[in-house]
């Protein structure tokens, strides 16, 4: 499942439990804060997995690893309000279950470049990382 964003998200009672289960039964969420649904999806994650926290994933992960190599973690596609990107994980029972790019804004660095003005090697940078995630949610 792929959720991305510019603002206000919320899910209701049936989406909450639609989503913990398939998360848990398998299914895994790649999730890319497009600038300003941050402290909407925290908070909606927080109710289909009350008891986790988003934690910061290393750049040691598999995640970076998997295909292309990201050493420094998340390429930087967006300025925004600035600050590095983060990516962060949901881990259920050992288990990544939901991958959560935050300050990176991978999913305009996949579009055509000429909807947002990407250079191509930022254009690049997104659709290798986004490589990256999709194998990982395949294999994990």
């Amino acid at each position: 499942a792929y959720i991305a964003g510019h603002g206000n998200i919320s899910f209701d009672e049936d989406e909450i439990i639609k989503l913990r289960s398939y998360l848990i039964h398998g299914g895994f969420l790649i999730a890319d804060d497009d600038y300003g649904m941050n402290l909407s999806f925290r908070r909606e994650m927080k109710k289909v997995f009350p008891e986790l926290n988003f934690v910061e994933l290393p750049f040691s992960h598999l995640i970076y690893h998997i295909h292309y190599h990201f050493d420094q973690g998340l390429p930087k596609i967006h300025e925004h309000d600035g600050g590095p990107p983060k990516g962060y994980g949901l881990i259920y029972e050992g288990r990544l279950v939901c991958f959560y790019s935050f300050n990176t804004d991978l999913s305009d660095g996949c579009e055509n470049q000429e909807i947002h003005n990407d250079p191509p090697e930022k254009h690049e940078q997104a659709l290798r990382m986004m490589v990256n995630i999709v194998l990982y949610a395949l294999i994990n």
